[in-house]
């Protein structure tokens, strides 16, 4: 029995954790479930679940909370405190950081320095500080599982002793694939929000139309793998099959395929290194017809590009850059700005922040703060 501690279980990734622990009773338990602000779902997920203890992240839920679940022996904390401390209990297994954007750092920290292994969904923890958060996980001698689908599928693709000659990073496109710029400047929010195969959050959805979100696998995948950027190649696949591939030094390629659904990878990771069964739906290759690949826009998507970018050049650039996109993805949800001044406002912000090298925590939290202020005013400006 594995005790699982999920931070961010009202999320997409949350939620489906949760969905494969009740498929394995025998094997997992919720033993904490955090959110941010959806009180409610997490008290229906508490009452069900009946984990050891919740934290709602937003302080101003507290009351609520602890209403919902006075009947029960649930231990009941609230801020962002809370949600690194709790990492910390002696009894949990595996930490599932699936909690979206910057927020998932500090927690994700404080869990490697307890010594729990963690199946990674948060992209940002990464991204904004990998070379941070690998040092953290050798120190503390730390398992890194991945859980996105394309991460996952190198990690089941690797062999030992055997390097990796190039890394084929498999993209959707996103429902904008075939938008041409003038479409792309009408693009609505509701458009954005329509993904052709994933069904995911409105953060990770609005980061795939543009692109940024295979940005940040690119960089994910330099971390996790140790493989530089030129050996890191996005290939477009929108029938979302072939989840990623591998080629080795004799030219050989690997492939993992499977259904698109993120339970696989979750499972994967939370049950590693064993395989365990499930009832869901599995390939049926007669019915897939043809598998199609092409090479990814960068002028159109230039979300993509500046994640490159941002790779080659290191230090706290890669934290300038998810945090103008945090504050662009959402003004563009909230219909403040246009979907083409996405990029726009986090390469302005990536030009205008200071950089710095051999950064600590310290370094990205100051950057995450005054990249997100500069962003905030160039959406006012927008």
């Amino acid at each position: 029995m594995r005790k699982i501690a999920i931070l961010g279980s009202t999320g997409s990734i949350g939620t489906q954790a949760l969905d494969v622990i009740s498929s394995h009773p025998d094997l997992f338990e919720a033993y904490a479930l955090t959110a941010n602000n959806n009180v409610n779902l997490l008290i229906e997920q508490a009452r069900h679940f009946q984990p050891e203890m919740v934290v709602i992240a937003n302080e101003q839920h507290y009351d609520a909370l602890k209403r919902g679940l006075s009947d029960l022996p649930i231990k009941v904390y609230a801020g962002s405190q809370a949600l690194c401390d709790i990492v910390e209990d002696t009894n949990i297994d595996i930490v599932l950081a699936s909690m979206v954007g910057f927020a998932g750092l500090r927690p994700t920290i404080s869990a490697i320095k307890a010594k729990k292994a963690i199946a990674l969904a948060n992209k940002e923890t990464l991204v904004v500080a990998g070379d941070l958060i690998t040092r953290l996980c050798k120190q503390y001698a730390v398992p890194l599982l991945p859980v996105d689908s394309e991460h996952s599928a190198i990690f089941q693709c690797l062999e030992p002793g055997n390097p990796i000659e190039k890394i084929l990073l498999t993209a959707s496109g996103g429902p904008f694939r075939r938008f041409n710029h003038e479409e792309l400047r009408k693009a609505s929010p509701s458009q954005a929000l329509s993904h052709p195969t994933w069904q995911m959050g409105a953060k990770i959805t609005i980061d795939s139309a543009s692109m940024m979100n295979k940005g940040f696998e690119v960089i994910e995948a330099h971390w996790l793998f140790d493989v530089p950027a030129e050996k890191i190649e996005v290939v477009v696949h929108p029938q979302s099959v072939i989840h990623s591939m591998v080629q080795f030094q004799d030219g050989a390629v690997k492939a993992q395929l499977g259904t698109p659904d993120m339970r696989l990878p979750i499972q994967y990771a939370l049950s590693y290194p064993r395989r365990q069964p499930n009832n869901y739906s599995r390939l049926d290759f007669p019915s897939l017809q043809q598998l199609t690949f092409e090479k990814p826009d960068m002028v159109r998507f230039r979300c993509l590009q500046l994640a490159f970018d941002a790779l080659a050049e290191g230090g706290n650039m890669a934290c300038i850059m998810n945090a103008a996109n945090e504050i662009a993805n959402r003004a563009f949800i909230d219909n403040k700005i246009p979907f083409l001044r996405i990029a726009k406002i986090i390469e302005e912000t990536m030009n205008k922040i200071d950089k710095a090298y051999d950064c600590s925590l310290d370094t990205y939290l100051d950057t995450d703060r005054r990249s997100r202020a500069y962003a905030e005013q160039l959406v006012e400006k927008s």
